[in-house]
């Protein structure tokens, strides 16, 4: 005759002996620790993974801002040549020349005038414009005349030029007090 006996592999805690109950409790207490040390360890991670993360943000926005300004010396140097082409082109028209010699002086300047404001620099409008000190230099001042509102600019000595939404050049001005 067969016997019919049943065995179990899982081991019930009301059959297990006091030695046992108090390995297991250990075991959990020890596997408890070992989580906490995980979670600590994660939580660490997250905390340096987010400021390696903000680094390299801050490293972007810096590298975006220099490649952004990265021409600003060599157009502040080439402002010198063009305005030495703007007094050129003024000078041939107040004296009527109209030869092509003056007409190429002056397709020259729009040039360099189109090149720079592809490149984000553009001129500062000045003229009958309220003086302001952050882009404007004044120069002298003069009394305002009929018309004329006071603290404006009246005339305008030298060109000035921003790039992109910073100061190049100041515009150097003349204004009416």
């Amino acid at each position: 005759m067969a016997e019919n006996t049943t065995t179990t592999d899982t081991p019930n805690a009301a059959d297990a002996p006091a030695g046992d109950e108090a390995a297991l409790r250990e075991r959990i207490a020890a596997l408890e620790q070992q989580n906490g040390d995980f979670l600590r360890h994660l939580a660490e991670f997250q905390n340096r993974n987010n400021e390696m993360l903000q680094v390299m943000r801050r490293k972007d926005q810096e590298l975006e801002g220099r490649l952004k300004y990265a021409h600003e010396k060599l157009a502040a140097d080439l402002l010198t040549a063009l305005d030495n082409l703007d007094r050129a082109v003024d000078a041939a028209r107040k004296a009527g020349d109209k030869s092509p010699l003056t007409v190429g002086v002056a397709a020259t300047q729009a040039q360099i005038l189109e090149v720079l404001k592809r490149h984000g620099i553009t001129p500062i409008e000045a003229l009958g414009q309220p003086f302001d000190p952050n882009r404007h230099q004044a120069i002298q001042s003069r009394p305002a005349e009929k018309g004329q509102e006071p603290n404006t600019v009246v005339q305008v000595a030298q060109q000035g030029f921003m790039i992109h939404d910073k100061v190049l050049r100041p515009a150097a001005v003349i204004v009416a007090q």
